[in-house]
């Protein structure tokens, strides 16, 4: 053994119960809320589109290693649900794209500042595989019937071209501006000031929240061993 720790995404029950029974150590539960792609592997992307906290206690329910929710989650708010709900941590993504830090261009920024940010869709037009983003002109042309998309990432490819040439031009309808639903709920401007005020936040709240789940866990456990002493004809069900 190596002591390598794998992390397996998961987009539907089902699928956080094939990556336990492949051996993970932990497990996403990715909500639809998401920005960007997800990892649906068991059915297609567009028939796993679960919301997070629907998703986060059915998964904590089922498996045995620790939960990371994912999806949607852009302040201290959505840590302690997602911790209530049984998560062990918390994934965020687009609050950290709008920071200055992040690498996103200028255009990117200033897209998920704008109150018209919290207006996302899915699309198989930016890269092929289905994703979602802030609803733009450029969506919109590529999710009209008829228009042919290419498979990944001949798709991605595509559009980095013409993204190019829009970013250029200062034309934010024609990017590919990922997002997840929740790109309206953060103002971070600096990752630092951001996290610092969101572990102090957390802090004050989560701390019986927390006391709360560890216990459950607990409980969940031993009632699944008891059961197992009880009905071993069971135990492939469980």
């Amino acid at each position: 053994m190596k002591g390598i720790v794998t992390i397996g995404r998961a987009t539907t029950p089902d699928e956080a119960a094939a990556l336990q029974a492949a051996g993970v150590d932990a497990i996403v539960a990715s909500g639809f809320e998401a920005g960007g792609h997800r990892g649906s592997f068991l059915r297609a992307a567009e028939d796993s589109l679960t919301g997070t906290f629907s998703l986060v206690p059915q998964i904590a329910d089922m498996v045995n290693v620790p939960v990371i929710a994912a999806g949607g989650i852009a302040d201290a708010r959505g840590v302690i649900a997602a911790l209530t709900l049984g998560a062990e941590g918390v994934q965020i993504g687009t609050v950290f794209l709008a920071c200055e830090e992040s690498g996103t261009s200028l255009l990117h920024r200033q897209a998920l500042r704008h109150k018209k940010a919290g207006h996302t869709a899915l699309t198989r037009g930016f890269t092929g595989r289905l994703a979602r983003g802030i609803h733009n002109r450029l969506m919109e042309e590529l999710n009209q019937v008829g228009t042919a998309i290419l498979p990944y990432p001949l798709q991605r490819g595509l559009v980095r071209n013409l993204a190019t040439a829009a970013e250029a031009a200062g034309r934010s309808d024609l990017l590919p501006l990922w997002a997840g639903q929740s790109a309206n709920v953060s103002t971070c401007t600096d990752v630092l000031a951001f996290l610092t005020s969101l572990v102090e936040e957390v802090s004050e709240i989560a701390r019986p929240v927390m006391q709360w789940g560890a216990a459950r866990r607990k409980r969940k456990f031993v009632n699944k061993e008891k059961k197992r002493t009880e009905c071993p004809i069971s135990l492939t069900k469980l």
